[in-house]
């Protein structure tokens, strides 16, 4: 079932974006942004975070989650451990959530229109794990070029 091979990729990934945040030398460089790199990988982490709980959490796992997506990329200094404390409650909702849905549900629509098109519940799932793995290598390169 596809579910199960989702929350192993989520759970893989989620996993090594908490990796590379604790492979940062200098907790600071996580916030650094520099010449064309416009997002630092504190807010890709922050956008990721409430990316999945948006999508995932509050919409099959009914976890009441509001997002604030402006702050996923206005925050700045969020404590280290903050944002692996929320990687790890992410990790556990997204395999909550996921581990509840059904092969009718993952054949049927999403339940909200995403950019203006109706999907099924199945392909937005694998898209925002491809999002998450997208991130997930930008968050690998500003650490390898910012954190010296």
């Amino acid at each position: 079932m596809l579910t199960n091979t989702l929350r192993k990729l989520f759970r893989r990934d989620l996993g090594k974006l908490k990796q590379e945040l604790e492979l940062y030398s200098n907790e600071a460089n996580i916030w650094l942004i520099d010449k064309n790199i416009l997002n630092s990988a504190g807010n890709l982490s922050l956008h990721l975070i409430g990316n999945l709980n948006t999508y995932i959490g509050a919409e099959f796992g009914k976890t009441g989650y509001i997002r604030n997506r402006p702050e996923e990329f206005s925050l700045k200094n969020v404590p280290r451990q903050e944002i692996l404390d929320n990687i790890d409650s992410t990790i556990e909702i997204v395999d909550a959530a996921l581990s509840i849905l059904t092969e009718d549900q993952l054949a049927s629509d999403y339940p909200q229109v995403i950019n203006d098109e109706t999907i099924t519940t199945e392909y937005f799932l694998t898209h925002l794990a491809m999002h998450l793995s997208y991130h997930l290598g930008q968050v690998n390169y500003h650490r390898r070029l910012l954190d010296s």
